[in-house]
């Protein structure tokens, strides 16, 4: 019934008065009060699109280590920096700056950022080794290390875990028999 056209009223009717289906019980009582019908949107949908758009491909073009390195934090409340960097580009050109020169300084205040943070911990690491104790950890990670840090006990757990090196012993076991079996099954 996908292929035909209407709604369930509409096709059922088609079908019961071409005899392709028996009349349903439903069919006179959904006659006499039909469901509302709801306008239907144009297959179309319109992107949403912010005046920092713009501002914000060009950055992923210069930066395109930016969309690993500073993934957008779903549940976090700071914007990510392409974001920032086009309100800041937006907010230089309505100061009466041009394009070219708002583009320039939100490019330097992004890498000035960037160097500061990269920096401070450094310096918190250069605190922990004085003291003695573990460095602590990156409080600007990327993505893809907060990621691999995710699966790194999953990694180790292959070579530790009882429960996978037997699994691996008897694949193991069954996979030398298989090889003695095509070796030996010629019957010779």
């Amino acid at each position: 019934m996908s292929f035909m056209k209407g709604d369930l009223l509409s096709r059922t009717r088609r079908l019961v008065k071409g005899l392709a289906k028996a009349e349903p019980v439903w069919l006179k009582a959904m006659e006499q009060a039909p469901p509302a019908t709801f306008p239907r949107a144009e297959n179309k949908l319109v992107p949403i699109s912010l005046p920092e758009d713009v501002y914000i491909k060009k950055f992923f073009q210069k930066y395109p280590e930016s969309k690993h390195e500073d993934a957008i934090k779903i549940s976090g409340f700071d914007p990510p920096p392409a974001r920032i960097y086009g309100w800041r580009v937006l907010e230089l050109k309505e100061q009466g700056v041009s394009e070219e020169e708002a583009v320039a300084v939100a490019d330097m205040e992004y890498r000035v950022e960037k160097k500061a943070k990269k920096k401070a911990y450094s310096r918190l690491k250069q605190i922990a080794r004085l003291q003695g104790k573990k460095p602590p950890p990156n409080p600007y990670p990327s993505a893809i290390k907060e990621i691999q840090a995710e699966e790194r006990k999953y990694v180790r757990d292959r070579f530790y875990n009882r429960d996978i090196l037997k699994i691996v012993e008897k694949l193991k076991e069954e996979r030398q028999a298989e090889m003695q079996d095509r070796r030996g099954g010629g019957g010779w």
